[in-house]
């Protein structure tokens, strides 16, 4: 059974955390619901805007983050179709519940000066296509039906990804995991991996060692403001 059940945030690094701030809820409606100082980041803010009560975009911002180089094509696609750099988002898709709610979505953002692309019909869903600040690309979608994997797994490109018979029907079928021996040690900085980049090697491996009993207790979990009890 797959036990991902859906989009918890995605994170999104910003020069302009107001700038995005504005953006998002102005021009999408959408709510500021988190602004604080990223736990165990130093000098940097996280900020989250509320898709749902489970669901969020979150932004990630400090001084230095200004000084990076954009350039399109590598660090940002810049369209919903363009080349970005591997492992980066090349496009953002939200979610609104029906075509009614994709052609207010359009207007509101038209009337804010936001032009934007479609409707588009693209046979599993339908989608609009708009532009963000800091060259993020972004899309509001809605499908009335589950995608039919039998109709939409092209063999043709299952082939050019160079997928056998016997992966693409273990790739069907959400993979089961069953632990009977307890908690599974942590693997060590030699594991095979992927493993988090741009941590200094020492203190990586520190972060490895770190139990995760020590781990929770040294979380940071209060609230950066005081809010009284409801009576």
């Amino acid at each position: 059974m797959n036990k991902v059940g859906g989009l918890h945030h995605i994170a999104i690094t910003t020069a302009d955390m107001k700038g995005q701030i504005e953006f998002f809820t102005d021009k999408l409606g959408m709510e500021l619901v988190a602004l604080y100082w990223m736990h165990g980041v130093e000098n940097t803010f996280h900020g989250f805007l509320r898709l749902n009560d489970e669901s969020s975009i979150a932004f990630v911002h400090n001084p230095d983050i200004a000084a990076i180089p954009v350039k399109l094509g590598q660090t940002h696609s810049g369209n919903p179709g363009a080349n970005s750099a591997r492992g980066v988002m090349q496009h953002l898709a939200l979610k609104v519940a029906d075509h009614d709610e994709l052609l207010a979505m359009r207007d509101r953002l038209r009337s804010k000066g936001v032009p934007v692309i479609g409707p588009k019909d693209h046979g599993f869903c339908m989608s609009i296509y708009f532009a963000g600040p800091e060259n993020l690309s972004l899309e509001l979608s809605y499908s009335t039906e589950p995608i039919n994997a039998e109709a939409w797994i092209d063999p043709e490109v299952v082939g050019l990804c160079g997928i056998s018979d016997a992966e693409l029907a273990r790739y069907k079928v959400s993979s089961d995991y069953t632990n009977d021996g307890g908690p599974v040690p942590q693997p060590g900085p030699d594991a095979p991996g992927p493993h988090m980049t741009n941590y200094p090697p020492k203190v990586y491996e520190a972060i490895l060692r770190t139990s995760d009993e020590k781990m929770l207790a040294n979380s940071e979990n209060q609230p950066p403001v005081k809010v009284a009890a409801a009576e």
